[in-house]
């Protein structure tokens, strides 16, 4: 019955608080009108919007953010040093094709974000059947020990995560 009402609760919550700041004037009026706004809105595009990817392992979650921010971290050293003290054309830059047991849409997506925002690595394409991503890689000497470490450090937390 409140998923009927409000399908979007943070959403609502949000477009009320954006509301009342860019009116400037917190007054029980615009948050009256923001609120308002925040339930039709939401309530009015529910139909485009797809269902909620459910997580299995919200405590995963954490352990998965902790290792992005890592490897974000070390990464970032890595291509400084790249960047610094090699040549372009020592660079064993190469695209390399991450095969998928994922298969929910969210999964695939944050893995392709996850990739992308480490640095030293792009997701270029999905497969037009989702099974595999297009990723280039700025340095690296054996591109199965990238997939590899890819399958092992991200999609099989996805994996617990989303499936």
């Amino acid at each position: 019955m409140l998923t009927r009402l409000v399908p979007h609760p943070l959403l609502t919550l949000l477009i009320a608080v954006v509301w009342v700041l860019l009116n400037n004037d917190v007054s029980i009026a615009q948050a009256v009108i923001g609120l308002v706004l925040g339930l039709l809105i939401p309530k009015a595009t529910s139909a485009y919007w797809p269902g909620r990817p459910r997580m299995r392992a919200p405590l995963v979650v954490i352990e998965y953010l902790l290792i992005v921010l890592w490897d974000i971290v070390v990464s970032n050293v890595q291509v400084a040093y790249l960047i610094l003290f090699r040549r372009g054309d020592r660079l064993r830059t190469r695209y390399i094709s991450v095969p998928l047991v994922l298969t929910t849409p969210e999964a695939i997506t944050v893995l392709a974000g996850t990739i992308t925002m480490t640095p030293g690595t792009v997701t270029a394409d999905v497969s037009a059947d989702g099974c595999a991503l297009l990723v280039h890689c700025l340095e690296t000497d054996d591109p199965e020990a990238t997939i590899a470490r890819i399958k092992t450090r991200y999609e099989q937390r996805l994996k617990r995560i989303f499936e």
